[in-house]
């Protein structure tokens, strides 16, 4: 009997996380999707991985661009989160956008961000992991948005 998905959710959602949008650009069309499955992989080579749901509307344009932008967001980007959350097309009217090496956008307000190509696309159940291996990044301090058991939190230093 497989495992119940309402109660894997329930134990998943136990697992703080940050926060992370995902962003490509494919012909002319930006596109992008919040996930908090995302990890760093390896350290040599550079790489990190993301899981994206099949269904996904970002799904094709990041297995046809080859190329994402990994996006920390901070405490105060909740909206942004939010935003990209949504199924469907994205909206980032308003939003100060860059690009580094892949030209993936990226959200210039964001604590941290990542530019990658993708190395590998490797199955995994109703998505697929794609392994993208770092060529350009960048860090500014702040405090991270985090999520726990489908709440919104912010870091709080102890001691």
């Amino acid at each position: 009997m497989p495992f119940d998905t309402t109660t894997q959710r329930h134990i998943l959602g136990r697992f703080a996380t940050g926060i992370t949008v995902i962003t490509t650009k494919a012909g002319d069309e930006l596109c992008g999707l919040t996930a908090n499955a995302f990890a760093s992989l390896s350290l040599n080579p550079p790489l990190v991985l993301v899981a994206i749901d099949h269904r996904a509307h970002s799904y094709e344009k990041l297995k046809t661009s080859r190329t994402y932008a990994v996006n920390i967001l901070r405490s105060t980007q909740q909206e942004v989160s939010a935003r990209f959350a949504k199924p469907g097309p994205k909206d980032f009217s308003g939003l100060s956008l860059k690009t580094a090496e892949t030209g993936a956008p990226i959200l210039s307000d964001s604590l941290a961000w990542l530019d990658c190509r993708v190395s590998a696309i490797l199955p995994g159940g109703d998505h697929d992991i794609f392994v993208g291996e770092i060529v350009a990044g960048e860090f500014h301090e702040g405090e991270p948005l985090l999520y726990f058991a489908g709440n919104y939190g912010q870091f709080q230093k102890l001691g």
